[in-house]
């Protein structure tokens, strides 16, 4: 049974690092939902309603200060560690959404001995190092909570629903027998009956090896957090800044007929069909320029060129990088130059063309992004997926055993790092510091 205060007024020692942190909205609200974690929630818990509810029971009780005044009628629940989202003993109060309601709780916990405000991130935090999630879902987690579009949703989704992790502990699992056969046939090396790796050992390393190349050519998952980038350009006044705004239907970028109005990039996020895109309007492209600030712009123009994951060239014909989108802007003016083979003929004043490029770009980005609703990894898990195929993929027929053996433990020391079973500190700060306070 967990250890309650007593409600007599006589002294109680709390066990210190127990936290709180409203982790609803932002007031005002309907609901202001207050978490609390650690040894002491319970006693918290007892203190504010005056007894113990039942657990995992979602109850009505009033919550009172310290010196017995009414704060709020709230719901609230207690679950008992260590299964509980944190590992830890947590309650939870389900507030009126007001200000005044909000603070005078989380003052009237901030009085009580032991507790203290949670920091970003820190009850999640608190459930990776009670393993309650490894360091795959809560990457996951991370991306779930910043997604902006439905395709963000699904893939964050994925991951911090375990699919990644489920996949590298079945790796880290096979990776295990296999270092266990290569283990016996060590041990018994020097019999006269000693037998080599069979041909299932070398099967079922393949197979692991072809697995693990199948997720490293999946998109990455930054591309699906960041937006894919799309950067119109050509030379000045090609029609970069009318087709930019059509795009992402605002004024953002200045339309003018003066050559070299568009000085430096403009950057805007949008999602076609929930799709996210970052669209970037550029300096107009030339040889020469006799203002140095045009050539700065120029310059990063260029820069942008080398990022972008699509590009729509406004210029001459086949002049742009390659497989660029050609786009026969500016299709209303009658003194513009016309291209044999435009992929888009576009109009930013009257709206031809704008929502097929639209579609277009929606069925190329498909191409590039990962798979609705699958995981894919981000930069430090492809880096140790990688590493570990690298020691997977010294492993070959004939080699000595202790050599093999050592490939084998090289890969699950990256499959280890993966799940966050061996991580830095600095690592996790920088991790858990892009959560909210109440996550």
């Amino acid at each position: 049974m967990h250890p309650l205060s007593p409600t007599d007024g006589s002294s109680t020692d709390f066990v210190p690092d127990t936290i709180f942190a409203l982790s609803s909205g932002l007031p005002p609200a309907a609901i202001g939902v207050i978490r609390i974690s650690g040894p002491s929630a319970g006693i918290a818990l007892q203190r504010l309603t005056g007894s113990m509810p039942p657990a995992r029971r979602a109850v009505l009780r009033d919550l009172r200060d310290g010196n017995g005044d009414l704060l709020d009628s709230a719901l609230v629940l207690y679950f008992p560690g260590p299964a509980s989202a944190t590992g830890e003993d947590c309650a939870e109060l389900q507030c009126h959404g007001g200000r005044a309601v909000v603070s005078a709780v989380t003052k009237s916990l901030a009085q009580m001995t032991g507790l203290r405000e949670a920091q970003p991130g820190e009850f999640t935090r608190r459930a990776f190092a009670n393993g309650r999630i490894d360091l795959a879902q809560a990457e996951g987690l991370a991306d779930l909570l910043s997604a902006e579009t439905e395709m963000q949703r699904l893939a964050a989704q994925a991951g911090a629903g375990g699919a990644l992790s489920r996949k590298t502990r079945e790796w880290r699992d096979t990776v295990l027998k296999l270092a266990a056969e290569v283990e016996l046939v060590l041990d018994f090396a020097d019999e006269d009956d000693a037998q080599d790796l069979s041909a299932a050992f070398w099967q079922r390393l393949e197979d692991v090896r072809a697995d693990m190349r199948e997720w490293l050519e999946r998109p990455r998952a930054e591309i699906l957090r960041e937006g894919i980038r799309v950067v119109l350009a050509g030379p000045p006044n090609a029609g970069k800044s009318s087709l930019f705004n059509a795009l992402v239907q605002d004024g953002a970028a200045i339309v003018s007929p003066v050559a070299g109005t568009t000085r430096d990039a403009i950057e805007r996020s949008i999602a076609f069909s929930g799709i996210p895109f970052v669209l970037v309007d550029t300096a107009g492209l030339r040889d020469e320029s006799d203002d140095p600030v045009e050539t700065i712009g120029i310059d990063r123009a260029k820069d942008q060129l080398k990022s972008a994951d699509i590009v729509l060239w406004l210029g001459s014909e086949g002049q742009g990088p390659a497989d660029a989108i050609e786009i026969q802007s500016r299709a209303d003016a009658s003194d513009c130059v016309r291209k044999s083979a435009p992929d888009h003929t576009v109009s930013a004043v009257t709206g031809l063309g704008v929502r097929e490029l639209e579609r277009d770009l929606i069925e190329r980005a498909r191409l590039l992004l990962p798979k609705a609703g699958s995981a894919a990894l981000n930069a430090r898990q492809a880096t140790l997926v990688g590493q570990a195929l690298e020691s997977l993929q010294g492993v070959c027929e004939g080699e000595d055993g202790l050599l093999v053996g050592e490939s084998l433990r090289q890969a699950r020391v990256c499959f280890d790092r993966l799940l966050g079973q061996s991580s830095t500190e600095d690592m996790l700060d920088q991790l858990f510091g892009r959560f909210c306070i109440g996550k």
